[in-house]
C-alpha cells in the first residue's frame, strides 16, 4: 500500500509543477522517478501486466520518446 501512495503522491506532485509553469527537467525529473515507484508497485503486486507495462514505460523514459 506504500506504493500506491508513493505514487499518487507523486502524481500529485507532478500535477502540482505543471500548475507553477515548472522547468521542463523538474518535470522529467518526477516522471523518471514515477515510473520508478510504479515498477515498484507493480513487482509487489506481482501483476504481469502492470510490471510488462511499468518496464515499457521506463524503457521510453531512458530512450526520450
Amino acid at each position: 500500500m506504500d506504493e500506491a501512495r508513493a505514487v499518487l503522491r507523486r502524481l500529485e506532485r507532478i500535477e502540482a509543477l505543471e500548475r507553477e509553469g515548472a522547468h521542463a527537467a523538474a518535470l522529467l525529473a518526477e516522471l523518471h522517478e514515477l515510473v520508478r515507484e510504479a515498477e515498484a508497485w507493480a513487482r509487489l503486486e506481482g501483476d504481469e501486466r502492470a510490471t510488462t507495462a511499468a518496464a515499457a514505460l521506463a524503457e521510453r523514459a531512458m530512450i526520450g520518446v
